[in-house]
């Protein structure tokens, strides 16, 4: 397994191109090889590539609409990055059942386009996965209704823990459909804290993604409680390495 950076973390920064460089500079500084691009403002895809080889960075994951499944393949494959995530779906807008049938309706011709051209289609869970639809939590809709190889999961430690699941579980549960996960710790009062700074067990989590064909650990932090997220950024970076990444 490989360990990079979302970069939604530092997302204050990157609401320009100019600060999209800056941060590709200061993460890749720390020491990371690998990022998530999230949370920035448009950009074009030859000019992040050309910016992501200048600092030695490979992109391995994006947040992205998802609503053109032909654009959004030429992207990656410009970028030359395989998954293409979905950053959130509001599956509280109105009724459980038609949300989430609009959700199938919309993105299971989507994500078998994506496969087809080569890509793979992420779903980022939040909390609200977790709560239950006909006697099973969404979560487990999503994984019967998509087949492994259509859909994939970026799944958020922190988030996991949020919506009442345990996150080594999860990962073992969806094992082989878990390329790239998000790693965030959960200290006292639900905060976010720097990984390896909260009370995740980390050591049950890495040895189930291990297990479950993890390629990529990145680390995201939502909310750095009013520190700098490039030093987060960099104390988990630290961390991490001390165990051996």
């Amino acid at each position: 397994m490989e360990i990079g950076a979302q970069m939604y973390t530092v997302n204050a920064f990157t609401k320009t191109t100019e600060g999209i460089s800056e941060s590709l500079k200061k993460i890749a500084d720390i020491g990371y090889k690998n990022v998530q691009v999230s949370g920035t403002c448009p950009y074009d895809p030859a000019w992040l590539k050309a910016e992501l080889d200048k600092n030695g960075l490979k992109c391995v994951l994006t947040h992205t609409p998802v609503e053109n499944a032909k654009e959004t393949i030429e992207n990656h494959n410009i970028l030359n990055c395989k998954y293409a995530g979905l950053g959130w779906y509001d599956f509280q807008n109105g009724e459980t059942e038609e949300a989430y049938n609009n959700f199938l309706n919309k993105y299971k011709p989507i994500s078998k386009a994506l496969k087809d051209g080569g890509k793979y289609f992420m779903y980022h869970n939040h909390d609200h996965e977790f709560k239950k639809y006909n006697g099973e939590i969404l979560l487990e809709h999503l994984a019967e209704d998509f087949s492994a190889d259509e859909l994939g999961f970026t799944l958020d430690t922190f988030w996991v823990q949020m919506g009442g699941g345990e996150p080594s579980y999860w990962i073992e549960r969806l094992a082989g459909r878990v390329p790239c996960i998000h790693i965030k710790d959960f200290a006292y009062e639900r905060k976010m804290a720097v990984i390896g700074e909260g009370n995740m067990n980390w050591d049950r989590i890495f040895k189930a993604a291990q297990n479950s064909g993890t390629e990529y650990l990145l680390v995201e932090q939502d909310d750095c409680n009013g520190e700098d997220p490039f030093y987060c950024l960099k104390r988990s970076y630290e961390f991490l390495k001390s165990r051996g990444f």
